[in-house]
């Protein structure tokens, strides 16, 4: 059964502390789509050129160059999820607005069937750096249950995001997948009490055409306004003294 893509308008908020304390909050805008179904309003396009579009090359397995929901069902079989608990398994991913895109972060979602519900348990996060890598962190609990959003997930962070952040630590994840709302939480921690805290938050709504172009005129130029607000804040920490650090060779592994 096609299952009619999600609208997130969404808020994004990162704080840092430490030695450069920094902090900053964006709208942003996501779409919460089944990569398999081909439903959708009529400026969102799958696959093809489009107003608004999602395409399976951008996303699962090698950046540019990506599989989509198959490479992502393949990782969790790996990891040892039987993948017939899986009744649904979704994308939560900033679309391409005419064609120019960049996302930091994805979210691959697994969902089981428990009581008439949708209960997660099983979440890639599918990273970019604006260095042109990728690094996915496979988020689960022992035995893949529910993930809820009391639960924690830990991950050793093994890839270079921001060139003011070591490669060492922590990820903590923290997922709440509400009916109505979603929130997504993420705080990195270093030695020495560096800390980077980051959110997504909003409503879920029914994806429309109007939505996209409300979006687009709110928030306009797609990837290129979001590349331009990473250069920005970066610049906003160079300037309060935040040690730049260069861009070392990615891991081999493509998951932690």
């Amino acid at each position: 059964m096609s299952r009619w893509p999600e609208h997130i308008p969404g808020t994004t908020v990162h704080a840092r502390k430490g030695s450069a304390a920094h902090s900053f909050r964006y709208g942003v805008d996501y779409v919460l789509i089944d990569p398999d179904s081909p439903a959708g309003p009529r400026l969102f396009a799958r696959n093809r050129p489009g107003f608004a579009t999602v395409r399976d090359r951008d996303h699962g397995g090698t950046r540019g160059a990506g599989e989509g929901a198959a490479w992502a069902r393949w990782v969790m079989a790996e990891h040892g999820l039987d993948m017939g608990r899986v009744d649904q398994l979704l994308l939560l991913t900033q679309p391409a607005f005419l064609g120019a895109v960049f996302n930091p972060v994805s979210f691959w979602m697994a969902f089981e069937r428990q009581d008439g519900r949708e209960a997660l348990i099983a979440v890639i996060a599918e990273v970019n750096n604006t260095f042109g890598d990728r690094h996915n962190y496979l988020c689960a609990l022992p035995g893949f249950a529910e993930i809820t959003e009391s639960d924690t997930v830990h991950t050793t962070k093994v890839f270079h995001v921001s060139p003011f952040r070591e490669i060492a630590g922590h990820y903590s994840f923290r997922f709440h997948m509400g009916e109505e709302r979603i929130s997504i939480r993420i705080l990195h921690g270093e030695e020495g009490g560096e800390t980077l805290f980051a959110t997504l938050t909003g409503p879920r709504l029914r994806l429309t055409s109007l939505g996209l172009l409300r979006a687009a005129l709110r928030r306009p130029f797609g990837g290129v306004r979001v590349l331009s607000l990473i250069y920005w804040q970066a610049l906003r920490l160079r300037l309060k003294g935040a040690r730049y650090r260069t861009r070392p060779e990615p891991p081999i592994e493509e998951i932690t």
